[in-house]
């Protein structure tokens, strides 16, 4: 474990000595967030000056829902967005065999070796948009719900990603240059919106198949029980199965992997 900490260290600093090489790239992704969060924001905002309720859900209620996938987004774009990106470019090419020949897990490198550090202010960022939404709300919040509220959030950011992964792991055998990626960009979608809004069975869907539903909207929804407890309790148990199910799928698709000198 300390082994693979020291590691992932190594990857941090690496990673912020190359984006302050490409300051460009710095800023326009900063500029591109700033818009992101600004949209969704207003977007809400409009509803609700024709509206006091959305699902249930007063504005100061979703307001820190949009703060919560705005920073499982920005957690995404930062740790794990340019890692899943160029798993496509890894197989297609070959280059896998660079990281299969590491004495550590393969799993582990792929996913979390290129930390986007010019995405680092725009997660600072997204979390000060949470605090700010948090502070409007007018009830107490006791400090379980509160720290269940930010596991959940962070294990959204983690649960989006592991589902992305899924969505790009079939490049193993389709040899596509994107895997499924678009049909996950249009899927994410749902995670912007509460999902109380949707009927009985997509909510359904939403809550396990593609679980969108669990990487924002349930952990606001943790927030405003009484009882966290069991919602907690199945949206960890939901991301723990899709982990494993990312492993299985990760394994079988090395099986059917051809290096480039093969």
């Amino acid at each position: 474990m300390i082994r693979y900490l020291r590691l992932y260290c190594y990857f941090l600093r690496f990673s912020f000595s190359k984006a302050l090489e490409f300051r460009v790239d710095f800023y326009f992704r900063f500029l591109m967030d700033v818009i992101y969060y600004v949209v969704n924001l207003a977007f809400f905002k409009i509803i609700f000056l024709h509206s006091k309720y959305l699902a249930g859900w007063s504005e100061e209620q979703v307001t820190i829902f949009v703060g919560a996938f705005i920073v499982v987004d920005a957690v995404y774009m930062t740790v794990f967005a340019n890692n899943s990106w160029s798993i496509s470019a890894l197989v297609n090419k070959g280059d896998l065999d660079y990281y299969l020949i590491r004495p550590i897990s393969t799993f582990f490198f792929v996913s979390l070796r290129d930390f986007a550090a010019n995405s680092f202010l725009n997660l600072l960022m997204a979390g000060g948009i949470l605090v700010w939404a948090m502070t409007r709300y007018h009830e107490p919040l006791g400090v379980t719900q509160i720290l269940l509220f930010l596991l959940l959030v962070l294990n959204g950011a983690f649960l989006y990603f592991l589902v992305a992964f899924l969505f790009i792991v079939p490049v193993f055998w389709t040899q596509s240059s994107r895997g499924l990626q678009p049909l996950f960009w249009t899927a994410a979608r749902f995670m912007e919106r509460p999902h109380r809004i949707f009927t009985r069975y997509v909510r359904v869907i939403l809550l396990t198949v593609l679980p969108f539903s669990l990487m924002a909207s349930m952990p606001a929804t943790v927030l405003f029980e009484s009882n966290p407890w069991p919602l907690t309790l199945g949206t960890l148990a939901v991301t723990a199965a899709f982990f494993g199910c990312v492993l299985l799928v990760w394994r079988q698709g090395l099986r059917n992997y051809s290096s480039a000198s093969s």
